[in-house]
């Protein structure tokens, strides 16, 4: 069997070990001697198909404690998309807008059903962050952190961890590789308005008005990536 393959072949076999035994994220795994024994591979074949599965965050290896099942998390997503979208771009394609373009696809198409059922606790939170881009504003800057944490919560209460997972994982994906090509900041107090007046239509549960702002809000970003 060639290496590569050899590799793959354990890899899809640690996984399976991870599913049979219905084990979660900081579980222990067997040891690389007892894995050796197990799959009735080589410690080297071991070894490379634990590395693998480690830069894909399936497992988490702690030298000097163990292999344990890792966070699985949609990191090496981002790095891929992220690095992907600065290549294309250097080679004159429109990777940035692309990116953009899925990421408002998403958002749009699901902000309406979260106009009509957001709870009043989520509505809260929101507007609690508005206020922090308020006050960041004013300071001169909206943190990136803040703006992270307001497309979060926005999403939450649908109660798909998922898509939860994936629309973090392009809002990431996006402000890495802008922060790579040294794109311009937003004006502050752009980005302040914009989201109160997300917040505004979801309080008044207005799905149109609410989908209306959230392409205002993604038509600054393309202003933004055009310039």
């Amino acid at each position: 069997m060639a290496r590569g393959t050899m590799s793959e072949d354990v890899q899809a076999q640690i996984k399976q070990l991870i599913l049979k035994g219905r084990l979660v994220p900081g579980d222990p795994l067997p040891t690389e001697a007892e894995l050796v024994a197990l799959l009735d591979v080589s410690r080297n074949s071991v070894r490379e198909a634990l590395k693998a599965l480690q830069a894909m965050r399936i497992v988490e290896i702690r030298h000097g404690f163990g292999t344990y099942v890792g966070p699985l998390t949609l990191e090496p997503f981002v790095e891929g998309v992220a690095f992907r979208a600065a290549v294309r771009h250097h080679q004159g394609e429109p990777s940035l807008y692309e990116l953009m373009e899925v990421r408002e696809a998403l958002e749009a198409g699901l902000i309406g059903t979260v106009a009509r059922t957001l709870p009043v606790a989520d509505l809260t939170v929101l507007k609690g962050l508005v206020q922090r881009m308020a006050e960041e504003a004013r300071g001169g800057m909206v943190q990136s952190a803040t703006d992270r944490a307001f497309h979060l919560a926005l999403y939450r209460s649908l109660g798909n961890h998922l898509l939860s997972e994936v629309l973090d994982a392009f809002w990431a994906a996006l402000r890495r590789v802008r922060e790579d090509l040294s794109d311009a900041r937003p004006d502050p107090e752009v980005t302040y308005r914009q989201h109160a007046e997300i917040v505004a239509a979801l309080e008044a549960r207005d799905a149109d008005r609410a989908v209306e702002a959230i392409h205002r809000h993604f038509d600054g970003i393309r202003r933004r990536l055009a310039e």
